[in-house]
């Protein structure tokens, strides 16, 4: 498979460049167009802190809309950074603790129903349309979780599938007409982390 080829540590030490540039004052390096040509897929880059033994999320931010890896990587590093709105931008105190994560999706297909997936195989988005809350017009809601959600909240497909629904804004009552309306679409993922200790080290001995 191509993606598996084309996913390495290199894409991790490609976002921590991207962030320190961002501290720095200097110009936003990009994946290198000759190590990776052309690749196009979705993708999702995640910061995580690790703390007193304790991993926390600090940002998460991409895209299931394919786009081209070399242009796009320092982008979605920077917006996972500073512009998720859960959490407060990162910090350049906070680079020595800092985890790297990035899932390049692949493999997207439509589920049969809303349990046609496989925990800790499949991320899923699903779309539907309801009435919002003020009951007076349907709006469309999405929302999407990577392979590894339910296994880390240890859900079940149903407790992931109702996490999910409300993600995606929706209040209403969760009945089993909404869940058969959903369209769902299932993907798989292949994922690469580095921490800010590899980052350096990799960077002082190339």
């Amino acid at each position: 498979m191509l993606i598996e080829w084309c996913i390495s540590q290199e894409l991790c030490f490609v976002c921590f460049d991207s962030l320190l540039a961002h501290f720095t004052g200097k110009e936003v390096p990009k994946a290198s167009s000759t190590l990776y040509p052309d690749y196009t897929c979705p993708l999702f880059v995640t910061w995580e802190k690790s703390a007193s033994g304790v991993t926390k999320l600090r940002g998460c931010i991409g895209t299931l809309t394919p786009t081209r890896l070399c242009e796009s990587l320092s982008e979605y590093a920077l917006h996972s950074a500073f512009r998720d709105s859960r959490f407060p931008s990162i910090e350049p105190h906070e680079l020595s603790s800092l985890f790297c994560k990035l899932s390049l999706l692949h493999s997207s297909e439509c589920a049969t129903n809303y349990l046609d997936w496989t925990i800790g195989v499949h991320g899923l988005r699903i779309e539907f349309v309801a009435c919002d809350t003020s009951g007076d017009s349907n709006s469309t809601f999405t929302a999407t979780y990577l392979p590894e959600i339910p296994l880390q909240e240890c859900w079940t497909k149903e407790e992931t599938i109702q996490s999910l629904i409300r993600k995606s804004g929706y209040r209403g009552d969760i009945t089993d007409q909404l869940k058969s309306s959903m369209k769902i679409t299932r993907y798989q993922s292949s994922v690469c982390t580095a921490s800010y200790e590899e980052y350096t080290r990799a960077r002082i001995s190339s």
